[in-house]
């Protein structure tokens, strides 16, 4: 069974939805007001924060500097090569970026696939879990985030990835 709930969060509203097993839940899915194709509860799901429980205290843990790397069963839906992409987004390490072609490089793409590598960390439906967050561009600019380009920044500078501007 379909279950989600919504937690609050300093990027505001995170929407959690995953399938129920137990007392536990696979996580499907993780998203933003405002994302790009995020879901919306549908009729049918159970809206329960319990199985969530792990999945709230590690993104709690992780908000206030205490986690780096999430532990949390997850599911997905997705290609093989969306899932070559963000099996490589897991392994991006916290506090640091790297770019769209490093990632086509370390996957042995050629450069005219960068553009459906974006389109694939774009696709990625567990924002912050899995990191794609973390990809820039080559020129350091904060390319596309589902969540937004802002959230992005406010999650690099939490990370130690950027440094807090004065403005």
């Amino acid at each position: 069974m379909t279950a989600c709930t919504t937690i609050t969060s300093p990027l505001g509203d995170l929407l959690l939805v995953g399938e129920e097993s137990a007392d536990r839940v696979t996580l499907t899915s993780l998203s933003m007001p405002g994302q790009r194709n995020a879901p919306a509860p549908r009729p049918g799901w159970r809206q329960t924060a319990e199985p969530f429980a792990d999945v709230i205290r590690q993104l709690e843990a992780y908000f206030a500097g205490g986690l780096t790397r999430f532990d949390i069963p997850f599911g997905s839906d997705g290609t093989d090569f969306r899932q070559r992409v963000w099996s490589a987004l897991e392994e991006i390490p916290y506090g640091t970026t790297t770019t769209y072609g490093a990632l086509a490089d370390q996957l042995g793409l050629p450069r005219e696939r960068i553009q459906a590598l974006g389109a694939a960390i774009g696709a990625n439906p567990l924002l912050l879990v899995r990191p794609c967050h973390r990809v820039i561009g080559a020129d350091g600019s904060m390319r596309g985030y589902a969540g937004g380009v802002e959230r992005k920044v406010r999650l690099l500078t939490h990370e130690g990835a950027l440094q807090p501007t004065l403005i």
